[in-house]
């Protein structure tokens, strides 16, 4: 069983324009409703590729009942902890269709307290020996910066746990977490240099900083480079590289998580060549849809691979 834990998820408000003036009047020339959060991305692709999960994290209000209901109704199990306070967050995303740019108003979420953690570990208490925790994203201000350490911590040492671990986040939050020797890292080529304060240039670049993450625990490292493919430095040492599906790029919103649940559900199906072009294609369907990926989308463009 995979769990994706999503601690801020979101309702995306994607609005289509012809063209957007700031301090005017605009009107939308279409509309669409997503909803998200890395770790809920994750699930919904998952779900596509036929292999079940478990969406944990926190909502609240009446968009957090939205949220739930949603994303239930893909057929996902939830099992989030309902705060009594605020409202889960809405994104708004304005797309200009003259411009071709796209404007983001990010909303903040709910405050989660320490009751509220005691419950969400609680929950925890339901995985099982071999299942797979995805950890993905940032956390919200009122949450310990340490909070991902604290979960595998609680899985491994507390309850002695054999699980795998995939880490989806950028630097301290994934850092950190390096020393209960993660199954998968996610980083993007970006992040992989801001970690380590460098600039990658050339791949050789990105191959060696992949490697220490790799000396530092992370039994897999998988590097989304945007439109240069991806790489993996796999545990045994061997470096594979995939290059970008073609397609027209719609959506700049979970295409990394995307990738990560292709990976999980081609490894489970083929090993790791499998996993990273499965991973590949799944991160391009949704970069070229407008929503997350869809199966057919998703193989139709592993055949380019």
């Amino acid at each position: 069983m995979v769990h994706t834990v999503t601690f801020n998820p979101a309702i995306d408000y994607v609005v289509q324009t012809d063209e957007m003036t700031a301090g005017t009047v605009n009107r939308a020339k279409s509309a669409d409703i997503f909803f998200g959060g890395k770790g809920i991305n994750v699930s919904i692709l998952l779900n596509e590729l036929g292999i079940k999960s478990r969406a944990l994290g926190f909502t609240a209000g009446f968009t957090g009942e939205a949220i739930e209901k949603g994303i239930a109704e893909k057929g996902i199990e939830t099992d989030f902890v309902r705060l009594e306070n605020g409202f889960s967050r809405i994104n708004v995303k304005i797309r200009s269709g003259v411009s071709g740019t796209e404007t983001e108003l990010n909303g903040q979420g709910p405050a989660v307290g320490k009751e509220d953690l005691v419950s969400f570990f609680r929950r925890l208490d339901r995985i099982e020996d071999g299942d797979t925790v995805v950890l993905a994203g940032s956390i919200p201000g009122s949450m310990s910066p340490d909070i991902y350490e604290k979960i595998l911590g609680y899985l491994q040492n507390d309850r002695g746990k054999n699980i795998s671990a995939v880490a989806d986040a950028a630097g301290n939050l994934l850092l950190n977490v390096l020393k209960y020797k993660p199954f998968l890292v996610k980083p993007n080529n970006f992040e992989l240099g801001e970690m380590f304060g460098v600039t990658l240039d050339t791949k050789e670049d990105i191959e060696k900083y992949a490697r220490r993450l790799r000396d530092m625990g992370a039994r897999n490292v998988l590097v989304s480079m945007a439109g240069d493919g991806a790489l993996l430095l796999d545990e045994n040492g061997v470096t594979h590289s995939c290059g970008a599906c073609r397609g027209a790029v719609k959506n700049s919103v979970g295409a990394g998580d995307s990738m990560v649940a292709g990976f999980i559900a081609g490894y489970e199906q083929g090993g790791y060549e499998y996993a990273l072009k499965l991973g590949t294609a799944a991160g391009g369907a949704t970069a070229f849809s407008e929503g997350i990926g869809k199966r057919e989308d998703i193989y139709r463009l592993l055949e380019q691979l």
